[in-house]
This record gives C-alpha cells, sequence and structure tokens, in this order.
C-alpha cells in the first residue's frame, strides 16, 4: 500500500486532478509577469544603445530633386529608411542648404547618408525667383516701386525703405542734369489745383514743357490715374494738402481738411487718407491753410510724416507767418517755398510780367519758384515763355532740383 492511500480517507480514493492540485510553482504569477516586462526592457534598450539607425523610428518620405543645367545625372534621395535599421545604400535625407551661395532659379540640397551619416551637397534647379533679384525689377507698369508703399487702412502710402526715398526715387532729373543747373540760373514752375477738372488737368500734363512740376489736390474723380498720366510725361508730381485757412468754415478747402482745433492723431488719420488717394509723388504742399501753417504743433506733425516717408515739402508762399521752412530744417527734409504766384491776375499781359519777374529772381539768387494755375492762359504763356528761355541763359528745371540747389546753397 503507498503512501497516498495511507493518507486518504478511509472509503474514498483521490482522483488524478486532485493530485495535481497539490504540485506547486517555484514562483508566483505576479514575478512571473514582472520578470517577462524585465526582459523586454532589456531587449528594447540594448537595440536602442547598439543599434547603428540614426533615423530609425522616422517618417518616410521620398523626393525627387530635379539637377541644374550643369549637371548630367539626375539624382534621387531617399529620406528616412525602414523601421528595420537596414539601409539599401540610398540616401538617408535630404535638406537645403540656406548658407551656401546659389545663383538664380537654384537651390543646394544637402544629401545624408542612413547608414554612415556622412553629407554631400548638390545644387538642384528651382522653378521660383532668386530671394536675392534686386527690387528695381519690382517697379510695376506705372512706374510704381512696391516697397516704397505701406498699407493703411485707406489704401496704399508712401514710405522709405532701405534709404530709399520716394522723393528720389520718383525724381525726373539725373545727377548729370542736378550738375548743369549748380551752374546756371535755375526756374521751377509749379501748376497747382490739379486733379479736379479731368479736362483741364489734361492740358496741363499734355500742352506743358516736362520740367514743369504738376501739383495734385486729392479730390475727383479719379486722381490716381491723372497723375500717373503726368508721371508717364515726365512730370514731377506733388500732393497738396487741405490745410484750415483763417476764414474756415465760409472758406472750406475740401473733405478732410486738417484742423488747428483737432487733436493730431485725427489730422494725422485725415492725412493718411489724403496720401492714399495718388502715388508716385516726391513731396507735399498745403492747399490753402494760412492758419495751418502758421501754427507750430500743427503743422510739426505734418513735417515730421513727411519727413519719416522720405518726402519733401512745398510752401506756396501765400502765408507770410508760416512755420513749414523752420520745421522742414529742423528735420532736414527737402523743402522750397514759392517767390510768387504768376498768374495771381489771370491775364496775358501779367502773366508775362510774373514771369519776367520770376526770371530776375533766378539771376539774382540763382534759383526762383513760381506757382501757377492750370488756366489756359496761363498754361499758354507759360508754353510760349519756355520756348526761348535757355537762350537766356536760364534752365527751367523741375521741384527735386530746385529743391536740392537751395540746399546745396
Amino acid at each position: 500500500m503507498s503512501a497516498d492511500e495511507l493518507s486518504t480517507p478511509l472509503g474514498q480514493k483521490r482522483s488524478r486532478w486532485q493530485r495535481l492540485r497539490r504540485f506547486r510553482l517555484p514562483f508566483t504569477a505576479s514575478q512571473a509577469i514582472a520578470t517577462a516586462l524585465g526582459l523586454f526592457v532589456l531587449v528594447f534598450l540594448g537595440f536602442a544603445i547598439f543599434g547603428n539607425d540614426p533615423f530609425g523610428g522616422e517618417p518616410i518620405v521620398h523626393v525627387e530633386i530635379k539637377p541644374a543645367p550643369d549637371q548630367p545625372k539626375q539624382a534621387t534621395a531617399e529620406a528616412g529608411k525602414d523601421n528595420g535599421g537596414k539601409s539599401d545604400g540610398a540616401p538617408a535625407a535630404a535638406t537645403e542648404q540656406s548658407g551656401s551661395k546659389e545663383a538664380a532659379g537654384q537651390k543646394t540640397i544637402t544629401i545624408i547618408d542612413g547608414s554612415k551619416g556622412t553629407r554631400q551637397d548638390v545644387v538642384v534647379a528651382t522653378d521660383e525667383p532668386s530671394q536675392k533679384e534686386p527690387a528695381a525689377s519690382q517697379i510695376n507698369a506705372d512706374g510704381i516701386n512696391p516697397r516704397l508703399l505701406e498699407q493703411s487702412r485707406y489704401g496704399m502710402i508712401p514710405v522709405m525703405a532701405g534709404g530709399l526715398k520716394p522723393f528720389s526715387a520718383y525724381a525726373m532729373t539725373s545727377d548729370a542734369d542736378r550738375a548743369k543747373a549748380e551752374r546756371v540760373p535755375t526756374v521751377t514752375i509749379v501748376v497747382s489745383g490739379l486733379g479736379i477738372g479731368a479736362a483741364r488737368t489734361n492740358d496741363a500734363v499734355m500742352k506743358l514743357p516736362a520740367a514743369v512740376t504738376l501739383a495734385f489736390t486729392p479730390y475727383g474723380a479719379d486722381p490716381g490715374k491723372l497723375a500717373t498720366e503726368a508721371r508717364q510725361r515726365r512730370h514731377e508730381v506733388v500732393l497738396q494738402i487741405p490745410m484750415e485757412p483763417f476764414d474756415y468754415p465760409d472758406n472750406d478747402p475740401g473733405p478732410q481738411t486738417l484742423l488747428t482745433s483737432s487733436a493730431t492723431e485725427q489730422n494725422l488719420d485725415r492725412l493718411k487718407w489724403h496720401l492714399s488717394r495718388i502715388q508716385g509723388y516726391v513731396g507735399l504742399s498745403n492747399f490753402m491753410g494760412a492758419r495751418f501753417v502758421a501754427t507750430e504743433p500743427a503743422m510739426q506733425a505734418v513735417i515730421r510724416d513727411a519727413a519719416k516717408r522720405g518726402l519733401g515739402y512745398l510752401d506756396d508762399g501765400t502765408a507770410p507767418r508760416s512755420v513749414a521752412g523752420t520745421l522742414a530744417k529742423s528735420l532736414a527734409i527737402p523743402y522750397a517755398r514759392a517767390d510768387l504766384t504768376i498768374d495771381a491776375v489771370p491775364a496775358g499781359t501779367d502773366i508775362d510780367k510774373a514771369l519776367a519777374r520770376l526770371e530776375g529772381i533766378a539771376k539774382e539768387r540763382g534759383s526762383a519758384i513760381g506757382m501757377a494755375s492750370a488756366l489756359p492762359a496761363t498754361i499758354e504763356r507759360i508754353v510760349n515763355w519756355s520756348k526761348s528761355l535757355e537762350g537766356r541763359g536760364i534752365l527751367l528745371v523741375p521741384l527735386t532740383t530746385a529743391m536740392l540747389k537751395s540746399k546745396s546753397s
């Protein structure tokens, strides 16, 4: 009789299942799970430490590289590799190298070998123009440089860019022309009040010599189009800003007039509306404004804004107490003041006399500036007078030349 039988209660025999239940493993279930997790972590760490896979786990991207015209073969780079850690010899990654010297329409791609980590630079052709092309090539059909514009809530307004100013960018004379003007007496004619009447404006644009500067008000149906036509005919353009006269509002320059009673912020906001009406002008001038130009706090904001935007300023000479000259000098911006209005009396003989007076001032001081309106008689007299002007030893020059000559003198 076996020992099992002796330990079995009388009258009973142990089944096979009861015998197996007495068998016990040398560890518990929780100990087994912990051991398995430990083995998994050890395997993972070993693979991560000793596996040679610099791009393991990264997504796979295929990039087609078009070679530059001077490269005979087409290169194809495979960025990344499979998660198994093996490489088939193809490059593992391709990145752009921004610091290299590139020609227009080209880019440099750095190809990195996935298994060895070696790098190779390849120059490839692109469909995009080079970012280093000069901004001059971006000048539009109207002759406007987009770099010299910024967006306002009313539209595009002038601004300086990289040292380039609208005053010099839209001047219609060369250095040689200005050098010639330094040696002889010069006369500048500025015809003002343009833009409101299209017919009168067109007469001034088409009939007057190109050296005559044209000043536009911000009003009219389409002053921007008329100003563009003037610039295409080689006229320099000035923008007139409506300002408060002494008898305002009985004498009202028009909507958005700058007022001495308004806050500086409001006047600057109105100024931006005026600035957005046309483009391509070399400077600003007052439209009426005898009270405004004589009020230093109000006028200072306008001159400062003109200086910030790279514009000149022309005082039409009608306000004896104007502070524009003093403020312009303190900010070192191009400035000039008109000597007289040639058609204050709009009769032919009086206009001729005024033009003769202008010549006398030019010979005495070296330069003279006259204001005029676009009356038919005025345009006719200026055209006839200008034909023989150079023969009398006097040069007709645009406003920017007169401003620079005054500054140099």
